[in-house]
């Protein structure tokens, strides 16, 4: 599904990462470890064609991202991607219900049905109306997980989901998310400096300005 070849990023004078490959299929959990600032962000804007690469191929379903425009992309990222990121980013003036359906109304879509569902299966039914102010840390990166996955994307990139929550909370949430990813079949890559919200991940990979290091 996913393929990366080669995939190099500097800023400036600054190598932040180089020759990095990997390969992800559909159903797999991947993690990317590594510490604050090491470049695992930046590894998934590149991924997510946010930031341009300055050496080497991403090729998503067979097309080379690298060679495509900034429509191109945006098309791509609403339609086949999904993000969970460590600030949730849920937007306070909504609902949970209209932060989950946010996804489907940018394709144009009007389904509160799969809002619903997707809202019920991260364990929050019956929150629906609640405005996020009312919701727990942990409550709030279940919305964001939901507004991830309700539109059934082929690869969810997640940046560091459970930094901003306690152990138990963090268990929790990393435990939703990846019996979602599987029950999906979707392509998960997980980046977090955390070993533990690595371990249940299929593989997991070390990110370092050489490359990516395969972990046992």
């Amino acid at each position: 599904m996913l393929t990366l070849q080669g995939v190099a990023k500097r800023f400036g004078s600054r190598i932040v990462f180089d020759g990095v490959s990997l390969k992800v299929g559909a159903g797999e959990y991947v993690a990317i470890v590594g510490d604050s600032g090491i470049g695992k962000s930046t590894l998934l804007n590149v991924i997510a064609g946010l930031e341009p690469v300055d050496q080497g191929t991403i090729v998503f379903e067979g097309q080379d991202l690298t060679t495509l425009d900034d429509d191109a992309l945006t098309l791509l990222r609403r339609d086949h991607f999904g993000f969970v990121f460590q600030a949730f980013h849920v937007l306070p003036q909504f609902s949970v219900e209209q932060n989950v359906a946010l996804p489907l109304l940018l394709r144009g879509m009007t389904s509160p049905e799969k809002a619903r569902a997707a809202i019920a299966s991260v364990g929050l039914a019956g929150r629906e109306a609640s405005p996020p102010r009312e919701l727990s840390g942990g409550e709030l990166q279940r919305v964001a997980i939901a507004r991830a996955l309700v539109g059934e994307p082929k690869l969810v990139l997640a940046d560091e989901p459970t930094g901003n929550l306690d152990p138990e909370n963090a268990r929790q949430v990393l435990g939703v998310f990846r019996a979602l990813v599987k029950a999906r079949g979707a392509a998960a890559i997980l980046a977090t400096h955390s070993e533990q919200a690595a371990a249940a991940c299929d593989r997991r990979y070390r990110l370092s300005a050489a490359g990516l290091r395969p972990l046992p």
